[in-house]
């Protein structure tokens, strides 16, 4: 077999096509390990940073059940946020013989070392939702990240009277190439109004393993030095938007600023409706997983795949395939992610009109 990845650059009218051709799988020269049942159907090595939250548990269960409807099989490893442990389930992967290896990497520095052992194993590597860095990756799927950033930004704006305001910047792990691309799409929006004096950035901090915890941190550090003087937190995720909003409900200030947030976790669509949280970006996970399994099938059943778009990790231009987003506030919840089926009507607006958790 002999996958192949094109990746489609559009410019203006015309479309080039470039071939990027992956070397053949003759099967690595790892045995696999013992009690592995050995059959026909494509297998599947998912790596997953972490199972903690709720949005990676949705990605597994729908990456998985989409694998197995299309008759392939999946191994998954989730490494809580280690990347030691991670680059060991990465080599259990491989003994198991994988015939594609799926990473949702913890560090996308660190994980350029498990693609070069699986490369070094035959076996192709897709970078999903978070890119790995200075590495021969095959395929890399996720959203479009830069413009997640741009619609946190352009909502806090807008909702900023005369693009007037002071405001508090809570950025995602530094470790997560992703929280960059945020960062890249919010910069795009705010640095123009930073220039003209429209916008100040009162106080900013990167958010270590996306940790609620650390965020709640960093906002009380804020609210010491600055009381009540700011008008919003841009939040790179709703996880850090949750931290944020426990330590301005200690202060009294819930509701009373903006806060933005990214992953329409089913708490963050609760605190919007209840006016804790003032929006959210839906990355529909459905979209997301099930085509991340329908690539890696293909990939390892030696079909082609056309990518539309490429990334730049580092060390090359990695095919990409870049899913669009939504912005979701309290006026378009019940058409977006309600309708979706991402989440039940009841569950969002049960108890609405009390307070936040």
């Amino acid at each position: 077999m002999k996958p192949t990845v094109v990746l489609v650059v559009l410019s203006l009218l015309l479309s080039v096509i470039i071939g990027v051709a992956l070397s053949e799988r003759n099967g690595p020269s790892v045995k696999p390990a013992q009690g592995v049942a050995l059959d026909d159907s494509p297998l599947i090595g998912l790596s997953m940073d972490t199972l903690k939250e709720a949005r990676w548990q949705r990605d597994r269960d729908i990456f998985v059940a989409e694998v197995e409807k299309q008759g392939g099989r999946v191994l998954v490893q989730s490494a809580g946020s280690d990347d030691t442990r991670q680059i060991k389930d990465v080599i259990a992967l491989i003994a198991n013989r994988v015939d594609v290896l799926v990473i949702i990497p913890h560090d996308g520095a660190a994980m350029a070392k498990a693609v070069a052992l699986a490369n070094k194993a035959k076996i192709p590597v897709i970078a999903y939702d978070r890119l790995i860095t200075d590495s021969e990756l095959s395929l890399y799927l996720s959203f479009d990240n830069v413009k997640v950033g741009e619609m946190q930004a352009r909502y806090l704006v807008d909702k900023l009277e005369g693009d007037r305001g002071k405001i508090v910047r809570l950025y995602g792990a530094p470790t997560d190439n992703n929280a960059r691309l945020f960062k890249q799409g919010q910069d795009n929006v705010l640095q123009p109004l930073i220039e003209q004096g429209k916008i100040r950035v009162l106080h900013e901090d990167w958010v270590t393993d996306w940790d609620p915890a650390n965020a709640k941190k960093i906002m009380n550090a804020a609210l010491t030095k600055l009381g009540d003087g700011f008008d919003g937190v841009l939040a790179s995720n709703d996880g850090t938007a949750g931290g944020a909003i426990q330590a301005l409900k200690e202060a009294g200030l819930a509701g009373k600023v903006i806060v933005t947030g990214q992953d329409a976790d089913k708490v963050a669509c609760q605190r919007i409706v209840r006016g804790t949280q003032s929006m959210t970006i839906y990355k529909p996970i459905q979209h997301l997983a099930s085509r991340g399994a329908q690539l890696a099938l293909m990939m390892a059943r030696g079909e082609p795949i056309v990518a539309r778009g490429a990334v730049h990790n580092g060390q090359r231009e990695v095919p990409a395939v870049l899913l669009e987003v939504i912005p979701v506030s309290r006026e378009n919840m019940l058409g977006t992610v309600i309708a979706d089926g991402f989440h039940a009507r009841d569950e969002i607006y049960q108890g609405s009109s009390g307070t936040d958790d």
